[in-house]
């Protein structure tokens, strides 16, 4: 018989909805029936694409025995950290101070049966290894110190809300001005941790660190354009890149970015598309344009619904074991190849040496670049390319013969905004009409689907739209709607902007204190109410919030945007003078408080034309909009009168210039 998973709509619960665990979802019905039996809740929080989640399900979850201990003892809750992003932020928090370590996937929390947490894990196997301990005997050690320690556990609970109470972000005494002290520092800390010969920051497991990437890029420095290419450099010739298929991976296990945790993420993909982008603008290397390419084409090719939105992610494992959709034999390759193209492939991508994953396969990654290996084989460094590609689509095609790994197929309003955000500036960064149509229907799902009765909901799925959304959904749709209004004006897009901003202000806005909560105000009471500007692998809905307010801004001439990004700042400054690099996405924010983004307006017959030619170098600090002429009801920084030439106009900060009628003064006044 199904538990009582089984009316959800997430792929992740339903996966569960069959275990002998009496498995419920996180809501009041739940929270009240472990009140009322004054049992102690087992909250498992993970998500679909998850390989140690997988594990510890067929270990345990689906075990009989094991099972049976859960629910004797306790009443079992299982969450998707993707529809509840709040209650895993708490309680990965909660999980830090109880075990005094970074917490991860699955997550396994003890709470009193008010929520509150007393004991916690990650990953426990059903046999003692690993230096774990044993699940089955830890389901019983637990229920036994809760049945016999209650008033303990109780004292030490409150100690741990007060504590996550504390951690929160404090506004500091007043009279300091915020200056650019913090940017600095961050860039000086990136630089510190950054491996000079692998790329990235620190060592194994190696994380992409996008929020990073982006402020390192716009710093212009040569130290920092040297860490963030060279980083991205790395990570496109890895073993973290698809190099048949396009698109990222979360993270890689080792240093070297060869070996991934092999699932895809879609917020990973949207962020990176961004970011190679960028890095193709202000170096013109060709890899970061393929990268943007191939990505793309992944994208539109298996994340992209019917009905217009993205997709949440492709699964670590296929057939139960992790990677094996991604990884060759040797002589499966050598098979499928001419001569002359497993002589190119195979130095290029290492099938010559060792194996460099389990059971003697090989994972690609490039090994020797093109352009030594192309003169050893007597070709040209183009006959070496168009060869390359070519073996590279026969093995994409051998690949599509195989059983794909599973779809989340939930469309989360952040990750879509993260997603719309990065194929409308690859649109309009290469001029692809098919991105940008990706993007605009993904926005038009977002805005018909997703937000309701003046309201935006966090997750779509199987025709039900639910869950209050959250800062995350809100910033990043926020910001993606501004990336596709500078690739194609459209008014829709425009008031959809100003809703999302408005309802960030009134839902999520702390007017005492500034910044933004990640629930809104009349979200569910929990344990904790988080308002975080640290990035992880997303950036601060924070950092977002106020980049996105400070533009648009701009857009509109309203003060009260650049008052409450400023606001948000304030607070968050003290502790972006400590740890910066840590706030990376508020250090962007903070760059442009100190010197707000220009607008450049262009409007006539020749704008399309205009505009390629000003986007063709790497301008952060420029928003560029064109119209058609026949918009109605704009504000006064967009409202320009009509002309039968096309016009330019340029303002910085408060400055604006006289209308500008050829193209090559504007290009050298923006030079």
């Amino acid at each position: 018989m199904p538990n009582h998973l089984i009316h959800e709509t997430s792929p992740y619960l339903l996966q569960h909805a069959d275990n002998p665990v009496d498995w419920h979802p996180w809501n009041a019905a739940t929270l009240q029936l472990a009140r009322d039996l004054d049992k102690p809740i087992l909250l498992s929080i993970g998500y679909s694409a998850c390989h140690w989640c997988h594990v510890m399900a067929h270990e345990s979850f689906e075990d009989e025995a094991v099972a049976a201990l859960m629910n004797e003892h306790f009443i079992n809750i299982k969450v998707d950290r993707e529809e509840r992003p709040d209650l895993d932020q708490i309680y990965q928090n909660a999980h830090q101070l109880l075990a005094q370590r970074g917490g991860g996937w699955p997550l396994t929390m003890f709470l009193s049966p008010d929520g509150t947490p007393f004991y916690s894990g990650t990953y426990f196997p059903k046999q003692a290894r690993y230096n774990l301990p044993a699940f089955p005997a830890l389901l019983q050690h637990v229920a036994q110190v809760f049945a016999a320690n209650r008033k303990q556990l109780a004292e030490e609970g409150k100690q741990l809300v007060a504590a996550l109470a504390y951690n929160q972000p404090q506004l500091g005494e007043g009279g300091f001005t915020l200056n650019a002290a913090p940017i600095r520092l961050a860039l000086q800390q990136l630089s510190a941790s950054f491996d000079e010969a692998h790329g990235g920051f620190g060592g194994a497991p190696k994380f992409l660190h996008p929020a990073e990437l982006a402020l390192l890029l716009r710093a212009r420095d040569l130290r920092s354009q040297h860490i963030a290419r060279h980083t991205l450099r790395q990570m496109a010739n890895g073993g973290l890149y698809d190099q048949l298929g396009g698109g990222f991976c979360r993270y890689s296990v080792d240093a070297r970015w060869d070996i991934p945790h092999f699932e895809k993420m879609l917020y990973d993909n949207g962020l990176l598309l961004g970011l190679y982008c960028d890095a193709w603008l202000s170096s013109g290397e060709p890899l970061f344009a393929r990268v943007v390419q191939q990505t793309a084409g992944w994208v539109m090719r298996e994340m992209q619904s019917e009905h217009g939105g993205y997709f949440s992610s492709l699964d670590a494992d296929s057939e139960h074991e992790e990677g094996k959709y991604y990884v060759w034999q040797r002589n499966e390759i050598r098979a499928l190849l001419s001569a002359d193209e497993y002589a190119l492939v195979a130095p290029f991508y290492g099938l010559d040496s060792a194996p460099n994953f389990e059971n003697q396969t090989w994972h690609l990654r490039v090994t020797q670049p093109l352009n030594e290996l192309a003169p050893k084989l007597h070709l040209s460094e183009e006959q070496a390319l168009a060869g390359l590609a070519a073996a590279q689509a026969i093995l994409f095609v051998a690949r599509e013969q195989r059983i794909r790994p599973g779809r989340d197929e939930k469309i989360l309003a952040s990750w879509n905004g993260l997603m719309i955000a990065g194929m409308a500036k690859a649109a309009r960064t290469f001029s692809r009409e098919d991105w940008l149509r990706s993007a605009q229907q993904a926005m038009d799902f977002a805005r018909d689907t997703l937000w309701q009765n003046g309201k935006l909901f966090a997750t779509h799925k199987d025709g039900k739209t639910h869950l209050n959304a959250y800062l995350d959904d809100h910033a990043f749709l926020l910001n993606a709607a501004l990336e596709l209004l500078q690739t194609e004006f459209h008014s829709t897009d425009f008031k959809f902007a100003l809703l999302l901003a408005d309802a960030l202000l009134e839902r999520f806005e702390d007017w005492g204190n500034g910044g933004f909560f990640f629930t809104s105000h009349d979200h569910e009471a929990l344990i904790q109410r988080n308002k975080t500007g640290q990035d992880n692998a997303t950036p601060s809905g924070n950092g977002i919030a106020a980049q996105s307010l400070l533009r648009l801004s701009v857009l509109t001439g309203e003060l009260r945007y650049a008052e409450a990004a400023e606001h948000c700042l304030k607070l968050f400054f003290p502790a972006m003078q400590q740890s910066a690099s840590q706030f990376a996405s508020l250090c962007v924010a903070l760059d442009e408080t100190l010197q707000p983004p220009s607008l450049l307006v262009l409007c006539g017959a020749e704008a399309e034309v205009w505009r390629t030619a000003v986007a063709a170098k790497y301008r952060p600090e420029l928003m560029l909009i064109v119209l058609r002429g026949d918009e109605t009801g704009l504000p006064l920084p967009l409202a320009k009168p009509r002309s039968e030439n096309t016009s330019a106009w340029l303002c910085r900060g408060t400055v604006c210039l006289p209308p500008i009628s050829g193209l090559d003064e504007l290009l050298a006044e923006l030079a």
